[in-house]
């Protein structure tokens, strides 16, 4: 009887078992894991005013957020399943990303942004052209968009990335490298780019103008998330939208509030903003032309192990 006992209790408490585990894998669906880097504006002003998770409240969906210091660790982390939407990394990030075999779905772009990166030498440094950079040490950081520029300005001067001493670097280093003169030249973007203008001296020899690289910042999340909450990316779209047009409409109250987030004086924030375009819209296949470049470049260069179809991706839109 004891043994019948026991038999009917755990019948009874396999359904419960069953409810809490679906309870819990539906509290999971709805909390979004953001990634993001110091240089993801929208999404900062946003995790700053709390202004995604009223918008997202309704859908009761909570956001836990996750910084990383570059494009390359952050989808890594997409590609992993560790976060689910990743803020603005640079046009070149997804294609490593692919070619690691990622299922992407691009949700929104920036419109292109060259003046926002540029290699960076000192102020007296004897450096005055692309191509006196050959035999030279530059610090850039390695995937990012601005490795790309560095790539095109060499092209562009008659040079490949043998010309010259790559030292793979995250921002933060690739700055006290170049501060310590430990480098000779450093490929930078904003924020780090106008910091370094305003409190190192550092001049810019190129920037992405003038057909070098136009510098798209692109938004993903992966194929299965966009599959299955396109309620979710509408709000996070919406929101980057209105976030944008505010920021180039208030740049003063942007750069107030930026400043204080990155640590540094409002005029250089104000000088970062204004080299950004912050205008969001959807990606297109006629829009993402330049990645093949870009993924040729990278291969011909031995940085990415096979060639990458840029157009194999998933592109997201919003449905009314």
């Amino acid at each position: 009887m004891i043994a019948n006992r026991f038999r009917r209790l755990g019948l009874a408490v396999i359904p419960l078992l069953v409810a809490s585990t679906v309870a819990a894998a539906q509290d999971k669906d709805r909390t979004l894991r953001i990634g993001y880097q110091r240089s993801s504006t929208l999404i900062t002003v946003l995790k700053s005013n709390g202004g995604l998770e009223k918008a997202l409240a309704p859908l009761g969906v909570t956001i836990t957020w996750h910084e990383f210091t570059s494009g390359l660790p952050q989808l890594e982390a997409l590609n992993t399943g560790n976060i689910d939407f990743s803020a603005d990394v640079a046009d070149t990030v997804p294609i490593f990303a692919q070619a690691a075999g990622a299922k992407l779905a691009y949700v929104a772009q920036e419109a292109p942004s060259p003046a926002a990166q540029a290699i960076l030498v000192p102020a007296d440094s004897p450096i005055k052209s692309v191509a006196d950079l050959k035999g030279k040490k530059v610090a850039v950081t390695k995937g990012a968009g601005s490795h790309y520029l560095l790539i095109a300005a060499l092209a562009k001067a008659g040079l490949t990335s043998k010309d010259v001493t790559s030292a793979y670097l995250t921002p933060a280093d690739g700055r006290a490298a170049f501060v310590s003169h430990n480098v000779d030249a450093w490929v930078a973007w904003d924020p780090f780019l106008s910091t370094a203008r305003a409190q190192n001296n550092a001049r810019v020899l190129t920037d992405g103008s003038h057909g070098l690289a136009s510098y798209k910042r692109y938004y993903l999340a992966s194929e299965s998330y966009a599959a299955r909450h396109g309620d979710i990316l509408k709000v996070v779209y919406d929101q980057l939208d209105e976030t944008g047009k505010w920021v180039k409409a208030k740049p003063e109250d942007a750069a107030k509030l930026l400043a204080g987030i990155w640590k540094i004086d409002p005029a250089i924030a104000a000088e970062a903003i204004a080299n950004r375009s912050y205008k969001v819209g959807h990606v297109t296949r006629e829009g993402l032309s330049e990645q093949k470049q870009i993924a040729d470049a990278f291969y011909a260069a031995g940085l990415l192990p096979k060639k990458v179809d840029t157009t194999d991706v998933t592109l997201w839109q919003a449905t009314n």
